[in-house]
């Protein structure tokens, strides 16, 4: 017998059409409505999602770093296990990753830095400003130890990662999955906790679950338990917990009495679409154990690419405006080169603070009639809107650029009546590929565009950031001896 497994995406469509291969013998439901609909869609839920390549049962893992920007900063300061560690945001203003220390002695994530320093120092609280071109370079670091795993992963943020090991041969989920975290601990330095289960939200409550509960030794195998353990954990996940709820949706489902997973993986699947969109009939599926969600690409072209940042103080200067946005717009382009993808429009947006009386924003957006990633075009466009916007008697606080409407560089359609667009655009190419080639081999920032240095004042303030152990030449960590001899 073949099943051919639908997506939950088909089993809420009202014009759903299952179809099952039995013994030669085809049979069509189509159209299911009411009871009936509701039976085929039950007996969907209770066998578990196929790889339809090999008929083997779909599992994912998800690899989630423990307090990763605390655990980066540790790589290099062993000294500090055990100890309550903070790390702040731009311009160190607010906690944006703690330690398990700092979350027992209940600092909020996102607490403002200069309120809670009285506290930091009676307490022993270590702060770091955000290195976060060392956590970068540490972040694939990982990818590529789990690429070698399995090329199907999904690097769903600098600390998260989807793994599809449906295909590999693996006897014991829990046994796999301590020997990849020992992997990343011994290569990396960084502690990692598991998922595994058959749907991407069932691995990611998994993940959370064994990175709070020590006993599960940083893995939860949720794909191999029986319905009834696993409705157990779920019983214990508060419904905020779950992955797509947050503290938007929560309130509404609360109101409803559903107050854990367990409850919105009991939920009616047509309720669960009235009451909170197709998003809600997902979750319930896959807290049931269907899968919706499958792998996005790992090399998935972006859909827009934004740069921004919060000065390190604010500013009437134009030149100094113009060298944010010149920096800001290269890092951009090159994200979009590197990506393979080009730009048909971008939006340069700046603002005032909010935190001050009069706060304003702008936003210019400019089309381009071929589409590009290179930056001295888009530095120049960026700047030009700028200075039509640009008033003296504004403080601006905060700035950024984004580029959208992307296209692949492979399908570029260029004007048919202007022949020299073609030239221009292998010119541009040709300009960025020799700056990538140039950096690669002398450096980040070596070679850049000369708007860049009319000003440094504008980047944000990190008094206490970390060496760049990693990237950086002048900051390599340096090893002390005693005389041996």
């Amino acid at each position: 017998m073949v099943i051919y497994t639908p997506s939950c995406k088909q089993l809420g469509d009202p014009g759903f059409l299952i179809m099952q291969k039995v013994t030669g013998a085809a049979t069509a439901v189509a159209e299911g409505r009411g009871k009936k609909r509701q039976e085929i869609i039950t007996e969907q839920r209770k066998r578990p999602p196929h790889n339809i390549m090999n008929n083997k049962p779909t599992t994912f893992a998800l690899i989630d770093c423990n307090n990763f920007f605390v655990s980066c900063e540790r790589v290099f300061r062993p000294d500090l296990e055990g100890k309550p560690v903070v790390v702040l945001s731009s311009n160190d203003g607010c906690v944006v990753a703690r330690s398990n220390e700092a979350k027992a002695l209940r600092i909020p994530m996102g607490a403002p830095a200069f309120q809670w320093r009285p506290f930091f120092k009676t307490n022993g609280v270590v702060q770091f400003s955000a290195n976060f071109e060392l956590y970068g370079d540490l972040s694939r670091r990982i990818t590529s130890i789990l690429t070698r795993i399995t090329p199907r992963t999904e690097v769903y943020s600098i600390d998260e990662s989807f793994l599809d090991i449906s295909t590999l041969d693996i006897a014991d989920y829990t046994a796999w999955g301590g020997a990849v975290r020992q992997q990343v601990l011994q290569s990396v330095g960084v502690p990692v906790s598991i998922g595994v289960a058959p749907t991407k939200t069932l691995a990611k409550l998994g993940a959370d679950y064994a990175k709070k509960k020590p006993d599960y030794g940083g893995v939860l195998d949720l794909a191999s338990i029986p319905p009834a353990e696993r409705e157990g954990h779920l019983a214990n996940v508060p419904i905020e917990d779950v992955w797509g709820v947050g503290r938007r949706l929560a309130p509404r489902l609360k109101a409803e009495g559903i107050h854990t997973a367990l409850g919105l993986s009991r939920m009616q699947p047509r309720w669960a679409r009235q009451l909170i969109g197709l998003g809600g009939l997902q979750m319930v599926y896959e807290l049931g154990g269907l899968s919706c969600h499958s792998l996005t690409p790992f090399h998935s072209p972006p859909k827009s690419i934004m740069r921004s940042r919060t000065f390190g103080e604010d500013t009437h200067d134009l030149p100094v405006l113009e060298a944010a946005i010149a920096s800001l717009t290269a890092r951009a382009a090159f994200e979009a080169y590197t990506s393979g993808v080009l730009a048909r429009e971008a939006v340069l947006f700046i603002t005032t603070s909010r935190h001050k009386p009069g706060y304003r924003a702008w936003n210019e957006t400019v089309r381009f009639d071929l589409p590009t990633n290179d930056g001295g075009r888009l530095i120049r466009a960026m700047t030009d809107q700028l200075r039509a916007i640009y008033n003296p008697g504004q403080a601006y606080h905060r700035a950024g650029v984004t580029l959208y409407n992307l296209v692949s560089m492979a399908s570029l359609q260029a004007n048919l009546l202007d022949a020299s667009h073609p030239a221009a655009h292998d010119a541009s190419l040709g300009c960025m590929r020799a700056m990538e080639a140039i950096n690669a081999k002398f450096g980040r920032g070596h070679l850049h565009y000369a708007t860049e240095d009319l000003s440094r004042t504008w980047q944000p303030k990190q008094l206490l950031r970390s060496p760049r152990y990693v990237s950086r030449w002048d900051e390599l960590p340096e090893a002390h001896t005693n005389n041996l001899a």
